[in-house]
């Protein structure tokens, strides 16, 4: 089966080349450069990545993304992140999509919480124009925002990622809601890689296997993708990589047709042009 591994962020080892923000957040013993990635997405049958830029580590820094991308476009789709408060942002995601081939941006509110946001308008119409995919990165309390501008960018495909970050609690049920509704966009994609981040538990996270069926039932198979949240030292410290995979493999039930999907072919339509 094909995978594509949708969420993945890395991390250089040479910070004198791509410099880091003040006080980063490090993932452990070092790891989650790209060649890391390689060598274990590789050793899970993982055929293909999407490069998501890391804010907490170079904030709108996007050289070590673009470079990666550029070097890799066999098995690499570059995100980015780009400042919405900053007039300069929609013509540098034009350079990077035109000199390094980047395939998505990250798209976050601006520096007033807004995400309905003149600059952000901005940056999606660049990105319909570019025919560059936007995941949209926020918590449910901007719902009806996300809602807004699908509304407004029918022919802009979107991505949720971690869908509005749903994790066990008493905000479970609210968050899903959300979710839920938004499905109604049919430009919107599922990002489903809140079941270890979002779970109580480590492996296999059952305590998310519900709301993870029923998010891949409202949108359909096709509009979700999988993502490692690589790397898992950091970011799912309970799950490791093969894990990650493995719940969507076996754990969930879903059917192999659903899996092809899920684990490969929505990400290939989005980010590789299949």
């Amino acid at each position: 089966m094909d995978i594509v591994d949708t969420h993945a962020h890395i991390y250089s080892p040479d910070e004198k080349r791509y410099p880091t923000i003040e006080k980063p957040l490090r993932p452990p013993g070092g790891k989650g450069s790209l060649e890391d990635l390689r060598k274990e997405s590789k050793a899970a049958g993982v055929a293909a990545a999407c490069l998501i830029q890391v804010s907490t580590f170079y904030r709108f820094d996007n050289r070590y993304i673009a470079d990666s991308a550029a070097a890799n476009k066999d098995w690499t789709a570059g995100v980015v992140t780009l400042s919405p408060d900053n007039p300069e942002s929609p013509l540098m995601l034009a350079r990077l999509a035109k000199d390094y081939g980047i395939k998505g941006m990250r798209s976050i509110p601006a520096a007033g919480g807004q995400l309905d946001h003149p600059g952000v308008r901005a940056l999606w119409r660049t990105a319909l124009d570019l025919g560059i995919v936007i995941n949209v990165l926020t918590n449910r309390d901007k719902a009806d925002q996300v809602d807004r501008l699908l509304a407004d960018f029918p022919k802009l495909p979107v991505v949720l990622d971690h869908c509005l970050n749903l994790k066990v609690g008493p905000e479970l049920e609210p968050i899903l809601d959300a979710v839920l509704f938004l499905s109604r966009r049919p430009n919107l994609h599922a990002k489903v890689t809140f079941v270890p981040t979002g779970s109580a538990t480590g492996y296999p996270c059952a305590d998310m296997h519900a709301t993870a069926r029923k998010v891949i039932d409202a949108y359909g198979p096709e509009r979700c993708v999988w993502g490692s949240d690589f790397p898992c030292e950091l970011w799912t410290p309970k799950v490791s990589y093969a894990e990650h995979l493995r719940i969507f493999q076996k754990d969930l039930g879903l059917s192999q047709s659903v899996q092809q999907q899920v684990l490969g072919a929505t990400a290939r339509r989005l980010w590789f042009g299949a």
